[in-house]
């Protein structure tokens, strides 16, 4: 007689409820974290960024829409978008919908892999599993659309190219590279120390690839936005984030950390894939960062 292992009716319904909660509350329970970043000269009046990221849109996701919309309350001087804006081809208008209001102030993105390929079904487990095999990209998304929306409301386009943006009264240096998950970037086309004249230098990735970062921090950039982690997207209470699916650390996956003499704020972004629509201890989240004069390792961060 085959002897067969029972799983305890506790554990079970504990792994039903955790499942029911990541699947369907936490991954709704949209939150703005602020950051504060001490990075501006003496005397400087503050200077606010809101950072989206990931918002893997798909034409349905009314709240997401009209959560994001309301951001726009917050009147930032700059709005930044680290890409993975869409995840479904029919997503472009409900995108451009939801960012409404905020594209009539100043911006700058970058794109990331989901603003060009459709996600392909797939094992939400195979998220824990960092493969180095190369999989084949789902259908192309018109991207160009997207591009193109943005561009025509006034952002500035950063992949793999160098700008400068004015806003709230001050000149912002920027840069930015293709995704570089897989592998887009350029950054011969805008390497070259940061405008020193500037107010600010602000550089964006979608991928916060460490090879990318040590090339931010050499060109003297004040600050790397970036996404693509989630933040791990599942987290252990005590431990943090079980995979960042590139590159960097774990302990930087989310939120703001220094790399050398730059700071790094990497957004756990407001999505997820369709093929793994859940979240655990990392809520969804967009970031009004506000910049201070202060010395560069003065952080303090506000949840």
């Amino acid at each position: 007689m085959r002897a067969h292992t029972a799983i305890p009716t506790g554990l079970a319904t504990s792994a039903a409820a955790g499942v029911a909660y990541a699947s369907l509350i936490e991954r709704n329970h949209f939150v703005l974290r602020r950051v504060i970043i001490p990075v501006l000269s003496s005397r400087a009046e503050p200077l606010t960024i809101l950072h989206v990221s990931d918002l893997h849109l798909t034409p349905g996701q009314r709240r997401k829409q009209e959560w994001v919309r309301a951001l726009a309350d917050l009147e930032p001087d700059l709005v930044v978008s680290t890409g993975d804006n869409i995840a479904h081809r029919d997503a472009i208008r409900p995108t451009v919908a939801a960012l409404g209001p905020l594209l009539e102030r100043p911006g700058a993105f970058v794109f990331g892999s989901n603003d060009y390929f459709e996600p392909r079904p797939k094992n939400p487990l195979r998220y824990l599993i960092r493969s180095r095999a190369k999989k084949p990209p789902g259908r192309q998304l018109p991207w160009r659309d997207l591009r193109d929306e943005f561009t025509r409301a006034g952002w500035v386009d950063l992949n793999n190219l160098r700008d400068s943006v004015t806003a709230g009264g001050r000149t912002i240096a920027l840069a930015g590279v293709n995704d570089p998950h897989i592998k887009l970037d350029r950054y011969e086309r805008v390497a070259g120390i940061a405008d020193a004249e500037a107010d600010l230098r602000l550089a964006l990735t979608h991928s916060p690839e460490p090879r990318i970062l040590d090339r931010f921090a050499h060109d003297r950039y004040d600050i790397v936005l970036a996404g693509h982690t989630h933040g791990g997207q599942l987290r252990v209470p005590f431990y943090g984030a079980l995979v960042t699916n590139c590159g960097l650390d774990r302990r930087r996956c989310r939120g703001l950390s220094l790399w050398n003499d730059t700071w790094l704020h990497v957004s756990a972004g407001l999505g997820t894939s369709p093929y793994a629509p859940v979240r655990f201890a990392c809520p969804p989240e967009a970031t009004l960062l506000t910049l201070v004069p202060g010395p560069i390792r003065a952080m303090r961060a506000v949840a």
